[in-house]
């Protein structure tokens, strides 16, 4: 396999919300991007570690317990497999995001906090209703 350079900014100011940029056995990243200020997702897990680094925006990870964090470009967020939040665009333009995780992304399973089930396994309608006030993200090899 080459190495390959890439310009990551340029791929989260296109008019997508995920880009998986690299899938193998053991890792893949993606570019995350929430568009509008108010963007967010639902309160959930996954089954691997993984990082966040905010590349533009500014980003506010909540917790189960109320709980908040502010992230902004430069800072990163290391979350364990199993560990509950939600990310939210606080900021006033788009949010961008690189994400990491251990695995190959047809392994990551979404753990919504309310129901406690992965998403995937739910019928496309409520996968939606979930996703009110924000994009559900289901992971699909890239």
């Amino acid at each position: 396999m080459a190495i390959e350079v890439m310009d990551l900014m340029d791929k989260g100011r296109k008019d997508l919300k995920r880009e998986v940029v690299l899938n193998t056995k053991r890792f893949h990243t993606w570019v995350h991007v929430y568009r509008e200020p108010g963007d967010k997702d639902d309160m959930h897990c996954h089954n691997a570690d993984q990082s966040f680094y905010v590349m533009e925006g500014e980003c506010t990870m909540h917790f189960p317990d109320g709980g908040a964090a502010v992230l902004k470009p430069g800072m990163v967020a290391l979350i364990h497999g199993g560990d509950f939040y939600q990310l939210e665009n606080t900021g006033t333009g788009p949010m961008i995001l690189m994400g990491n995780r251990s695995g190959p992304s047809e392994d990551i399973k979404h753990i919504n906090h309310e129901l406690r089930v992965d998403i995937k396994d739910l019928p496309k309608e409520d996968r939606e209703r979930i996703g009110k006030g924000g994009p559900v993200y289901v992971t699909k090899a890239g």
